[in-house]
């Protein structure tokens, strides 16, 4: 045994000394390599500007997809190079032409893996390197067809939100086109039942900006209905305010001065405290107003739990049952819970599994909170008393939008990016993915078993573009 362990540990001196030599002599090679590697100056006014996508503009990243990865604002005759690991991508180093753009394609394989991946581009003179993000989505198939009944029409151009007033048994509808100055845009009111318009209303100029141009109408992208006080709220979002309209012929009750809510997104309305909350995006921010004296109150201002970091808001949904108000963070993926009649914050909590949280629906029920993510395509089903991801559901690209109905006792996630509506229990279950393309963007509950789906437009005069289907489980 002595002369055993002797032997072995001599051995290992041997191989350790072996081991010692061939490191320095690794250490010398690299050193020598390093020496040889040219650090010039590197590019202290890069401009370049990059994407990567599908080939076919405005199509999902799926595996297996023709990929394109574009640069502009580059310096004319630089070297491009786009890497995965060591790898170089396409046809390797490109050179970027006399308006300093260039272009590369590849084709990903058919077992690329779901999620986003970390691309590395480096330029040469002069020198630069970044990360650039491909993010491959999930297919999600259509299914379950048979379980729903669904009816649609076509309503006005650039649809974004809607919402349904059981008082007057009306579905209100907004709608903008474009960037700014936005010129078309429109309020409408449909009748739930054959989905036709019965009230529209163009929204008023919105005064000139600060630098003197142009700023378009007083555009309206989000909506909630007050029947306590027979109003229609919208955010006007390229304002940064919002606005209130009556229920029965559309007029206009009360546009807020532009700033009042940066980046306006949604808005819901608590009719029992009286009081209309608006989401500032890019902000962490809720805004508060009184829905009689229609006054804005205050804000409401949600921390981040992580260092260093500042929540953005996203979607916004109040809870009539528990007085309270759930939003999600784009920033951040977190989740806050907020007592609405208090105006506090109660807690933050990070959301496991997002990326780009922004929708986001409750079930008082389970006390689930069901997080639509944008950047991991996914549905979060998310425990409101431990802040634990539950259920983690690949539902398309681009998951948007959620809206939970608690007579279904399902979830629906608008994937704007595959263009679906899909169809979830509570417990992570998928009991459909239906079409709705080819831009799905809202989705929104009548508290009768039907919801409401809102889709926009991909350009063109196509017929599916613009549409609002109404979603009903068979019996």
């Amino acid at each position: 045994m002595h002369g055993t362990s002797s032997f072995v540990s001599r051995n290992r001196s041997a191989a350790g000394l072996r081991f010692i030599i061939a490191a320095g002599a690794l250490a010398l090679s690299l050193g020598t390599a390093l020496a040889q590697v040219a650090f010039d100056a590197p590019d202290a006014n890069y401009q370049g500007r990059v994407r990567a996508g599908a080939a076919e503009m405005g199509q999902p990243v799926y595996s297996g997809s023709e990929i394109k990865i574009s640069g502009q604002d580059f310096k004319p005759g630089q070297s491009v190079t786009i890497l995965r690991g060591t790898q170089a991508l396409g046809d390797g180093a490109i050179t970027a032409d006399q308006e300093g753009k260039f272009e590369a394609t590849f084709k990903l394989p058919e077992d690329a893996a779901v999620g986003t991946h970390p691309l590395v581009l480096t330029t040469a003179a002069p020198y630069h390197a970044e990360i650039v993000e491909l993010k491959v989505s999930p297919q999600v198939p259509l299914s379950g067809q048979d379980k729903f009944e669904v009816k649609d029409n076509k309503l006005v151009p650039g649809l974004y939100q809607s919402a349904y007033s059981a008082r007057n048994d009306g579905v209100f509808v907004t709608s903008a086109v474009g960037r700014p100055p936005v010129k078309a845009s429109a309020l409408v009111k449909v009748n739930p039942e054959t989905l036709e318009i019965v009230a529209q209303v163009t929204p008023a100029e919105a005064p000139a900006r600060e630098d003197g141009k142009e700023a378009g109408l007083y555009a309206v992208y989000g909506v909630a209905v007050d029947d306590a006080n027979d109003t229609v709220w919208v955010t006007n979002t390229r304002q940064d305010t919002v606005a209130v309209y009556k229920q029965s012929d559309l007029s206009l009750v009360r546009q807020f001065e532009p700033g009042v809510v940066p980046h306006a997104r949604d808005v819901v309305v608590d009719e029992k405290d009286g009081k209309a909350y608006a989401t500032a995006t890019g902000t962490a921010k809720v805004a508060v107003f009184d829905t009689k004296s229609l006054e804005q109150v205050g804000d409401i201002e949600i921390k981040s739990g992580k260092r260093g970091e500042n929540f953005s808001v996203g979607s916004l949904k109040f809870d009539v049952e528990s007085g309270k108000l759930f939003t999600v963070s784009l920033s951040t993926d977190e989740a806050a819970i907020i007592d609405a009649a208090s105006g506090e914050v109660e807690k933050v909590f990070p959301i496991e599994g997002s990326r780009g949280a922004i929708g986001v629906a409750y079930d008082g029920r389970t006390r689930r909170i069901f997080v639509a993510s944008q950047g991991s395509d996914n549905l979060l089903i998310v425990d409101a008393e431990s802040g634990k991801t539950l259920h983690n559901v690949p539902v398309g690209a681009g998951a948007l939008n959620v809206a939970f109905d608690p007579v279904a006792n399902l979830a629906y996630v608008s994937n704007r990016g595959a263009g679906t509506v899909t169809v979830v229990d509570p417990d992570g279950n998928i009991v459909a993915n239906l079409e709705n393309a080819p831009f799905a963007n809202h989705v929104a509950i009548d508290g009768k078993g039907d919801v409401f789906a809102i889709n926009k437009a991909q350009g063109g005069d196509n017929p599916a573009n613009d549409r609002i289907s109404k979603i009903t489980p068979r019996k």
